[in-house]
């Protein structure tokens, strides 16, 4: 069946880096964008990045656009997001999500459960 697991979030200080990994199964990931999600206590779920079938297309929300880079690897199966210069703002749970589109629209049909990523001193 379809499975996306993330992987790499913990515990880091301001200014630290991160490497989320997003482990895809059960399907092509050559097929689908990949979208990067999170949310923060209290707060809704927002869009983070997002890389289109073949990673030609990237999209990023603004507060991440020069900070967080999304990429990935189709023959591993493997999506990541590496996040750079992170501030205490960046602390949520962060989520992959199957786009169910080659292309970036927003959406997600098949959702990991999650990695928590904390950015304090």
């Amino acid at each position: 069946q379809v499975q996306l697991v993330e992987s790499g979030g913990g515990l880091v200080q301001p200014g630290g880096s991160l490497r989320l990994s997003c482990a895809a199964s059960g399907f092509i990931l050559d097929d689908y964008a990949i979208g990067w999600f999170r949310q923060a206590p209290g707060k809704e779920r927002e869009g983070v990045a997002c890389i289109s079938s073949y990673g030609g297309t990237t999209y990023y929300t603004d507060s991440v656009k020069t900070r967080f880079s999304v990429s990935r690897h189709n023959p591993k199966n493997t999506a990541y997001l590496q996040m750079n210069s992170l501030k205490p703002d960046d602390t949520a749970v962060y989520y992959c999500a199957r786009d169910p589109s080659p292309s970036c629209t927003g959406r997600g049909d098949y959702w990991g459960q999650g990695t928590q990523v904390t950015v304090a001193p």
